[in-house]
């Protein structure tokens, strides 16, 4: 048992100094997850930490929970909250690896760790859109937030990249890749999980239209009279 239980300590050992930070180092990373800096002589530097990520994943589960009730949004397998935890955690999780491969096949100088920080601060634009354009039903806003906040942050993870990777063509499928899957992401997070289909409907049905009922089409009208002589030549020539 004392074996077992060095082990463990000696395991949760390995992982404190990934989550030994300062709140104010947290709070200057997230403002820094928004501001590009132009580098690409020296590799920029990124830190190897993992506490303001996963707090950034949370918040995150919390926002688009928030929308999925706002939105009532109707899980037929499963639970909102395992919806939401499973998709945050899957792209963070996810798409880190995958960047992370493919930063392997063009030489970036980034680690899985780096990968997993600078991808979790990437995703503080998007819990500050989804937060306003949750609670302020405006899709013009939303595409502002969505070019200038998202964009900014993006913007962030891709001059890192570009610091880090050597040759033009690596560079172009490294940065275009996690550009693309990022702001994806958010258009994917919007729609959703928000009250689009009813704004749909209601612009093209008008609000108060009665539902849709099916009218036979391209049949005659005939009158009792036509029927009446109809059956009773028939009951003759019987």
């Amino acid at each position: 048992q004392a074996s077992r239980a060095f082990s463990l300590y000696a395991n949760i050992d390995i992982l404190r100094p990934y989550f030994d930070v300062e709140p104010v180092q947290v709070r200057a990373r997230l403002l820094e997850s928004m501001i590009p800096v132009k580098m690409i002589n020296f590799p920029q530097k990124i830190a190897g930490e993992l506490y303001g990520p996963l707090m950034l994943v949370f918040t995150l589960v919390a926002i688009l929970l928030h929308g999925m009730k706002t939105s009532d949004t109707i899980i037929r397998e499963g639970t909102l909250m395992g919806t939401a935890i499973g998709t945050c955690f899957g792209y963070w999780l996810g798409v880190s690896s995958f960047i992370y491969f493919l930063a392997y096949l063009c030489n970036a100088q980034i680690t899985m760790v780096q990968m997993l920080s600078l991808l979790g601060y990437g995703l503080f634009g998007h819990c500050i859109t989804l937060f306003v354009t949750y609670n302020i039903h405006f899709h013009s806003l939303f595409y502002i937030f969505w070019l200038g906040v998202g964009g900014l942050s993006t913007l962030r993870m891709v001059a890192v990249l570009v610091s880090r990777t050597v040759g033009h063509t690596q560079r172009l499928i490294l940065c275009g890749t996690l550009a693309a899957l990022h702001m994806l992401f958010l258009l994917y997070l919007h729609f959703a999980y928000h009250k689009v289909v009813e704004g749909i409907l209601d612009t093209l049905e008008g609000p108060n239209m009665l539902p849709f009922q099916r009218v036979a089409r391209d049949i005659p009208v005939v009158s009792n009279a036509v029927l009446n002589t109809t059956a009773k030549a028939v009951a003759l020539t019987l």
